[in-house]
């Protein structure tokens, strides 16, 4: 290899070339050191890939480290189809002191309303969330998107295809839930009168787009 030559470390093993000699406690002790290093959720899939088993292995591999961590500073949290290692939320202020963290960060109440009404009805335009909240929420859209709490997911199938808005992993992680089914009912938020026939144009135009 010449001095121009860089080998690629960070892509993912095919099946079958992971390094060899791991048994099952070197496989797991593999996996909690790719979730340390990588600092981010991980997919089932690309663990997997890495460490040469199944996704199903990988999933029940996320299983034992999550009971090993009871009564420990960290834990290991699922997102969608992953998993991430992150420490307990209870410990949150003596991390802010420890590395010097300011408070700061909080979500507005506008980007609640918003990401609520993008959880509860995504995919969403910006139109519709400006009609539900009754102004214009361009900037907490545009603040969303920066924080990865929401993303893009297409473009409604109508003149001026307007961008649909859904939320991401991340949000799922911010939030706690393994997966949108974990959202709370969302009549606990709104009244029975706005719940009761309550219906996302954008979503069922796209379901009707997709659909021809």
């Amino acid at each position: 290899m010449n001095e121009t030559q860089t080998m690629d470390i960070t892509a993912p093993l095919p099946v079958g070339e992971a390094p060899e000699g791991l048994d099952a406690a070197g496989i797991r002790e593999a996996f909690e050191a790719i979730l340390f290093a990588a600092g981010h959720p991980m997919s089932y899939e690309k663990l997997a890939l890495a460490l040469g088993i199944t996704e199903e292995e990988a999933a029940a591999c996320a299983d034992e480290l999550s009971a090993s961590y009871e009564g420990r500073g960290i834990q290991l949290i699922r997102v969608g189809d992953g998993c991430q290692l992150v420490t307990r939320e209870k410990y949150l202020p003596y991390i802010r002191t420890a590395l010097g963290v300011r408070r700061g960060g909080n979500l507005s109440r506008a980007s609640l309303e918003t990401l609520a009404i993008i959880a509860y009805n995504q995919p969403v335009t910006r139109s519709y969330i400006d009609e539900v909240r009754g102004v214009d929420t361009g900037y907490v859209v545009s603040s969303l998107v920066e924080k990865g709490l929401i993303a893009s997911k297409g473009r409604l199938d109508v003149p001026g295809r307007p961008t649909l808005y859904g939320t991401t992993d991340a949000f799922l992680r911010v939030f706690g839930l393994e997966h949108l089914g974990q959202l709370p009912p969302a009549e606990q938020f709104l009244s029975r009168g706005e719940t009761e026939g309550a219906e996302n144009p954008d979503a069922v135009a796209q379901l009707h787009a997709d659909g021809d």
